[in-house]
């Protein structure tokens, strides 16, 4: 399957549904690539030039996820957490938050990340968002279908005219075609192996690992951060 860390929101109800997906984040991810050669930086610059986000521009936190379209944690990540995060961080104007690609379970991840990356470089910022969540939405429930090719080029398509016009998504399938989107997925990739990224969901904030387990560890790295770019 995959890997990944931790993420977000209030009350003691929901501080133990964190640490309760912490543990599920362990026992469940330990499939990621494994070293990829140079120790990692524990800290590093992100170049976040071109890199679809939400938030405002304003905002002096950068978060950034690492996630693969077929990773079911980061399904539920997206699903269960991420609107949490959205409301506590993003909504206010405390950060922004970015989502690179770490495709390493098939074939179906590498072409699920650059067909998104097109979606972006010839939709935009809204686009790719409303596709972003779409196709995590459809990704099969049952775990048996994540070796498979499930993420074809037709099914991507066809998921994109759910958000876009058929002029729009002809575009977009003609850009991924001609490999247009390939550099932006091979930069994401080169971060991986920079900041030692070895599962998805991993979360990053200010170029900064976070190894928290608890949501208050979570805003006590984002008020620190947002203290530092003061």
């Amino acid at each position: 399957m995959t890997k990944s860390k931790k993420k977000s929101i209030s009350t003691s109800n929901q501080s133990s549904k964190w640490i309760f997906w912490v543990v599920g984040l362990f026992s469940v991810c330990v499939l990621g690539f494994i070293f990829l050669g140079n120790l990692p930086e524990k800290e590093a610059a992100i170049d976040y030039e071109g890199q679809p986000y939400l938030g405002k521009k304003s905002a002096p936190v950068q978060i950034v996820e690492f996630g693969d379209y077929k990773c079911p944690v980061c399904k539920n990540f997206n699903k269960s957490f991420f609107p949490l995060i959205k409301k506590e961080f993003i909504d206010t104007g405390k950060a922004k938050f970015y989502f690179m690609n770490y495709s390493f379970i098939n074939v179906d991840s590498i072409r699920a990340a650059q067909f998104a990356e097109a979606v972006y470089q010839k939709l935009g910022n809204d686009a790719f968002w409303k596709f972003h969540e779409l196709l995590y939405s459809k990704q099969p429930e049952d775990a048996k279908y994540e070796k498979m090719d499930i993420f074809t080029e037709s099914f991507l398509e066809d998921t994109l005219k759910e958000v876009a016009s058929d002029e729009e998504t002809e575009k977009v399938v003609r850009a991924f075609q001609e490999n247009q989107s390939k550099d932006a997925w091979d930069k994401d990739m080169s971060y991986v192996k920079k900041l030692g990224v070895t599962g998805t969901p991993t979360l990053f904030i200010n170029g900064k690992k976070f190894e928290g387990e608890t949501i208050e560890d979570f805003k006590e790295m984002v008020e620190e951060a947002a203290k530092e770019n003061s």
